[in-house]
């Protein structure tokens, strides 16, 4: 069964990556998936996700003060709500205590990071298995074996990183700015082929536009732009993607997006 490990900033990537390690050695029968590692170099970051968590039997949420509010924890919580039940949606409370959690997060089961809170959710993970789960005097003996390990690594990652507390409230229109600087940001990271003085976006002979990934059909940023609408992405960051990934002109991506939704319409 996948394990869905969600998280934002570096005390959360460090608590998600504890966890990739640490759930495998307690229940064998479990794969967790986190974005940072696990997408393939050159794979189309959004469809890999969304495909991710549409196989995701349990998602774990690494919250912290830092990204309690932050636009893609709550991307990855949304998309984990719409996919499977909420009683299999956690979050870990890193350095946060349940009374701090808002909603659209606080519906979720909270698990605080003390033997207790982490045999819960060991538990919530185990059942989810139902005929692959371990017995669960089995399960506890394994637990506990392990459990030392975890909570001395956990602690050194608290020590070793700052703790960086949003406390501004900020608007809807803040934070879809912020998830359209994250995109940016994801995408200028593989950017290589703009400074290229012989780039073109679009060959017309091979019907394909090369992006910073690699070559696309047209056919295939179609089904790329489908996908996104059914997840519900909002049109801009839709168009954000086009420009600012697959390189395409403002009119481009509208006419492609217009296109994309008409289709849809008519299905």
């Amino acid at each position: 069964m996948k394990v869905f490990l969600s998280w934002s900033g570096e005390r959360s990537r460090q608590v998600a990556e504890l966890l990739d390690e640490w759930l495998q050695c307690v229940i064998q029968a479990v794969t967790p998936w986190m974005s940072s590692k696990d997408i393939d170099r050159g794979a189309l970051w959004f469809s890999e996700i969304t495909d991710q968590l549409a196989n995701t039997g349990i998602g774990v949420i690494c919250l912290t003060k830092e990204n309690k509010i932050k636009p893609w924890i709550l991307f990855e919580a949304g998309a984990l709500a719409k996919g499977i039940s909420s009683n299999r949606v956690c979050t870990l409370l890193i350095d946060l205590k349940p009374e701090e959690v808002k909603n659209p997060l606080a519906q979720f089961n909270h698990s605080k990071p003390n033997k207790n809170g982490i045999w819960e959710l060991v538990r919530t993970i185990n059942l989810s298995l139902k005929e692959e789960s371990l017995k669960e005097n089995i399960l506890e003996k394994v637990f506990n074996t392990y459990w030392e390990q975890f909570d001395v690594r956990f602690k050194e990652i608290l020590k070793n990183t700052p703790e960086n507390e949003e406390v501004e409230t900020r608007s809807e229109n803040d934070i879809l700015l912020e998830v359209l600087s994250s995109i940016r940001s994801m995408d200028r990271r593989m950017r290589r082929i703009e400074d290229n003085d012989n780039y073109k976006s679009f060959d017309d002979k091979r019907r394909a536009y090369f992006t910073r990934d690699g070559v696309i059909t047209d056919d295939d940023l179609e089904i790329e732009i489908t996908k996104m609408i059914n997840n519900r992405m909002p049109k801009e960051i839709i168009m954000e993607i086009l420009e600012d990934k697959y390189k395409l002109s403002r009119n481009l991506s509208i006419s492609k997006l217009n296109k994309c939704m008409t289709n849809l319409n008519k299905e």
